[in-house]
């Protein structure tokens, strides 16, 4: 049998990204600004004032960051494959966009995971809406650097 993962897998992560794009809409999104609010769709309890993260913390996250890339590209290339989300290329590059029809799909999901999901997703794109991509680069380099300063001082108090 083949392992798969609970976390991250194309599926969910598929899922995430629909949910931001229908936040933005009709505000098309690039993969670098998809990638940053999914960190934050994520992991939202790392930014200052912002709300509990839907996955545990973990001292793995920020290696997350180097894979989350692919794996957004794969969860995009699922849902275009059914026909929920569409690429626009033009003269700013590549951007996804919802289709009509992902709210179909993203309303059947009723379960408490997924209710978060949406919160945070709506959170997300809330907080990084009124940001240039280099402010919203430059946040999203802030809680990371912030996170990894406060692991280090856990580990380092750890080994005391």
């Amino acid at each position: 049998m083949k392992h798969s993962r609970l976390f991250n897998s194309p599926i969910e992560v598929g899922l995430r990204s629909l949910l931001i794009l229908l936040e933005a809409h009709p505000r098309p999104l690039d993969l670098q600004r998809l990638v940053i609010l999914d960190y934050l769709l994520v992991h939202s309890g790392d930014v200052l004032d912002g709300p509990e993260s839907l996955h545990p913390p973990s001292p793995l996250r920020a290696g997350e960051v180097a894979i989350r890339r692919d794996l957004i590209q794969q969860g995009l290339h699922l849902m275009a494959s059914k026909g929920l989300v569409s690429r626009i290329v033009d003269d700013r590059g590549i951007c996804y966009i919802a289709e009509e029809s992902a709210p179909s799909l993203t309303d059947a999901f009723r379960t408490p995971y997924v209710r978060v999901m949406r919160q945070r997703a709506a959170w997300a794109v809330e907080a990084a809406a009124s940001l240039s991509d280099t402010a919203a680069s430059a946040m999203f380099g802030e809680t990371i650097e912030r996170w990894r300063s406060e692991f280090v001082a856990l580990a380092t108090e750890d080994e005391i």
